[in-house]
């Protein structure tokens, strides 16, 4: 079995807030996460080279012979084909940027030590085609191959549970269902491209449906939404009302009326009832979106550009969020009219005010939240949002004047 590490670009800091609180790998695009297609195409286990703050959490693992492997890009068969024909001290790159080496163990020693290692041999991938997260729109923008591809490597040779005759189909594409999903009384259009139905997973009756889709295992999609390609719906997600070309991560609900479209949501979110963002602005012009690393607006080249939202934030009934939105790592946000463009993180209140949401309360409700899916705010996890808390304490320039809560 090969040992495959992904590590962490200078792309990570675009990747914020999403990247606060885990590797790059550790986004879901598609179906999987990007991990878990490496482990997939592999048929290994991943280890990580990441921030010194996450590594207890995401360790590394290092054995004599090593693949290490950029975390921002997806596998293809290309890519894994030249990746398996490396030789010891060789590597790929895309236009000039490291995608893919083979090391030994003593390079890496000598990395850790901050000491010289052997030159490696590189060479140019060219036209190989592969995909690569750059920036956080592109989760959802890629999301429509990424579902696609994910699905013939789940799915290739294998046998999907029969649906109930209560369900009407639309078109002849694929559709896959896991063992345990349940799916009544629910219209599934796949003319626009393949849906997915994880393990255990639900779709409630009314449901409104359009490919590409990916429903995760133990996710629930509830009674009467409408939902439109490319979406996935991360495991222990819950999903209502009108959505658009969006990816909840994991373990997040937007479980009622309301419209979310082009937006990706970390873990352990939570919109509240009848929540909407804007994903156009009224001038049809590019939407721009918060840049950590700039610290200003940056062009993303897109017209349709919702919401981006780091773990653990939640926000109120009746939430309006405006076009292209970035809303940081533990933000509780509520009021009347629209928050400002950038939320940061550990942000309490909304367009009436913000105070900084002390991690002791902060992390009260994300024990709470993540006990009633029996796991265990730990020390770990503690100790990540609380580095958090001090890396975006810069961004709270109201600290100085306001009251903490």
């Amino acid at each position: 079995m090969e040992n495959v590490i992904l590590f962490d670009s200078d792309v990570r800091d675009n990747l914020l807030p999403l990247t606060f609180t885990r590797p790059i790998c550790e986004l879901r695009v598609g179906i999987l996460r990007i991990r878990e297609k490496w482990e997939k195409w592999f048929d290994a286990k991943v280890s990580y080279i990441t921030q010194d703050y996450l590594s207890k959490k995401y360790p590394i693992h290092i054995e004599d012979d090593n693949f290490v492997i950029n975390g921002a890009a997806l596998p293809s068969e290309p890519l894994c084909r030249l990746i398996t024909q490396l030789e010891p001290n060789e590597a790929l790159l895309k236009d000039g940027e490291l995608i893919a080496a083979r090391m030994n163990r003593q390079q890496f020693d000598s990395l850790i030590h901050e000491e010289e290692i052997d030159e490696l041999a590189g060479f140019e991938l060219g036209e190989t085609p592969f995909l690569k997260i750059d920036f956080p729109w592109e989760l959802f923008s890629l999301n429509d191959q990424a579902i696609r591809e994910d699905f013939r490597l789940l799915t290739e040779d294998r046998t999907s549970q029969k649906l109930s005759d209560s369900n009407r189909i639309i078109g002849n594409g694929a559709i896959f269902v896991e063992e345990g999903a349940t799916v009544e009384d629910a219209t599934l259009n796949t003319t626009t491209g393949p849906i997915y139905i994880g393990r255990e997973a639900q779709i409630m009756e009314g449901s409104l449906i359009r490919g590409p889709f990916a429903l995760c295992e133990h996710a629930t999609v509830k009674m009467g939404a409408k939902i439109y390609g490319a979406t996935t719906i991360g495991p222990h997600s819950k999903v209502g009302g009108e959505v658009n070309n969006i990816v909840l991560t994991a373990y997040s609900n937007k479980s009622h009326d309301g419209f979310l479209g082009n937006a990706v949501l970390g873990e352990w979110c939570n919109l509240g009832a009848d929540t909407n963002n804007s994903n156009l602005k009224n001038n049809y012009s590019e939407v721009k979106l918060w840049h950590y690393p700039s610290e200003r607006f940056h062009p993303t080249n897109l017209q349709f550009c919702g919401l981006i939202m780091g773990d653990h934030a939640k926000c109120g009934i009746n939430t309006m969020f405006n076009t292209g939105t970035v809303v940081g790592v533990s933000a509780n946000i509520f009021g009347a009219g629209y928050p400002r463009n950038f939320v940061p993180s550990f942000t309490w209140g909304g367009p009436g005010g913000m105070s900084t949401f002390q991690t002791s309360k902060a992390f009260d409700t994300a024990k709470r939240m993540m006990i009633r899916r029996n796991i265990e705010f730990d020390e770990v996890e503690s100790n990540i949002l609380k580095r958090v808390f001090e890396l975006t304490a810069q961004f709270r320039r109201w600290e100085k004047q306001s009251n903490p809560v």
